[in-house]
């Protein structure tokens, strides 16, 4: 889209130049049938489970209650898993997660929305429950939720580590 004299339309929530806020963030895994979620402590230290959504795209009461937890938890950022494939292309469901994005940021506006790389995380959820002794049936409920734990994990250890990282601003998945 464009405005009057020819200049493309930034979106609405873009932020990627300005670092998130100190405070309580919640990461989200999307998937197809459910939507697993975490939370920060205040310090932006530990990710931990929040718990599981069923994904639901006729009435979106998935994204209903990711606003709510956004309010109860009183976050000041989240961050959207970007399922990108081994080699960092973007396929199908790199784009529901966009989608999904887009839509939780609407929602949820001024909290900014981030995407990050997701690369292998729910494969490492896997792995992490399977050392805890958890069984594949155990596992289903769960591994959203610790994929969840595992995106926002990484974005708060990346932003300690380095001024540009994600969720410091600088070069990262924004929406």
């Amino acid at each position: 889209m464009s405005e009057a004299g020819g200049r493309a339309r930034k979106p609405r929530h873009r932020a990627a130049n300005r670092p998130l806020p100190d405070g309580v963030w919640l990461g989200v895994d999307v998937g197809t049938v459910r939507v697993g979620v975490a939370a920060c402590d205040p310090d932006g230290l530990l990710a931990l489970p929040i718990g599981t959504l069923l994904r639901d795209v006729s009435d979106n009461s998935d994204l209903a209650r990711l606003a709510e937890l956004v309010v109860e938890r009183r976050a000041v950022a989240v961050v959207v898993g970007l399922p990108k494939t081994l080699s960092g292309e973007e396929g199908l469901a790199a784009t529901q997660a966009r989608h999904y994005a887009r839509l939780l940021s609407d929602r949820i506006a001024p909290v900014p929305v981030r995407l990050i790389d997701e690369r292998l995380t729910t494969a490492a959820a896997h792995r992490r429950m399977a050392e805890r002794g958890l069984s594949s049936r155990a596992r289903r409920g769960l591994v959203d939720q610790e994929a969840a734990v595992q995106i926002l994990q990484h974005a708060l250890d990346a932003r300690r580590a380095a001024p540009g990282a994600p969720g410091a601003g600088g070069p990262t998945e924004d929406r």
